[in-house]
């Protein structure tokens, strides 16, 4: 059996019924990269509809306080908060907020949130201006703050396009489809579909949010198809890591993004 020296951890905050964060992390991680879990409770699970969260409550919940303190014991390389819609409809204020605070938490340990990653991603790419995919449980209020921190990153989108699940889903309130499993239902050869046959002549890169939405597996044959980069919230969260730690290692299946390492342009 081959062993490898284990030469960088990330620690990831994610809600307590996402399971793809985890799943597609190990996939992509290169070897000798681990990953290691937090859980707190989802803002969605009383059956709201998500519209943002300050970044002062989302430190204060005992979950993530808990979760950041016993990550930062760890010794980790570094820590990602995985719930990229607190950043869309909080901005920069909420990510700079949230880490200085979250790093204190956990120690001294770097936070960043999927936010950052996927803004560092998209410049690192040279992507201005996405086809922005969002996942079905996505609603209007989030579209817009998807949009408008996306804009305020220099990183406009060219337009917008959710991902649509089967009929049976149609008559589940759509802010509602993630807890009810509709996160077990996205599969990536139909992400491909679906995006292949919307992609806007003017969009120079496709951009797939959603830390729970599975579409790792459809980044490069998305990339092979529209040749543009193809860029993740979880691809991003991986490539963060990489970029902070300084390693160079290609990720297969990773896209340009994991495969050829570009460096970060912010």
């Amino acid at each position: 059996m081959r062993r490898h020296s284990w030469v960088a951890q990330l620690g990831v905050l994610v809600i307590h019924n996402d399971p793809v964060v985890e799943a597609e992390l190990w996939a992509m991680a290169p070897d000798g990269v681990t990953v290691h879990a937090a859980r707190f409770e989802s803002p969605t699970s009383g059956g709201a509809e998500y519209t943002g969260t300050p970044w002062k409550e989302m430190v204060e919940s005992p979950d993530v306080r808990r979760g950041l303190g016993q990550l930062g014991r760890m010794d980790l390389s570094a820590i990602c908060l995985c719930f990229g819609s607190a950043s869309f409809f909080g901005g920069p204020e909420f990510d700079e907020g949230f880490t200085a605070a979250a790093r204190e938490l956990a120690g001294g340990t770097e936070v960043y949130t999927a936010g950052q990653a996927i803004v560092g991603a998209l410049a690192a790419t040279g992507v201005e201006r996405p086809l922005v995919v969002v996942p079905p449980w996505f609603t209007a209020p989030t579209f817009a703050a998807a949009r408008g921190y996306l804009e305020a990153a220099g990183r406009g989108a060219a337009d917008l396009l959710q991902y649509q699940l089967d009929e049976e889903w149609r008559e589940v309130r759509r802010h509602q489809l993630f807890d009810r499993g509709g996160r077990w239902e996205v599969r990536p050869d139909e992400v491909c579909r679906q995006v292949a046959g919307r992609f806007p002549k003017d969009a120079d890169g496709v951009l797939i949010p959603g830390s729970g939405f599975r579409s790792f597996e459809a980044v490069e044959p998305l990339e092979d198809e529209l040749g543009v980069p193809v860029v993740t919230s979880n691809q991003a969260c991986l490539w963060k890591l990489l970029d902070l730690t300084g390693l160079d290692a290609a990720v297969p299946g990773g896209g340009r993004l994991l495969g050829r390492r570009p460096a970060a342009a912010v």
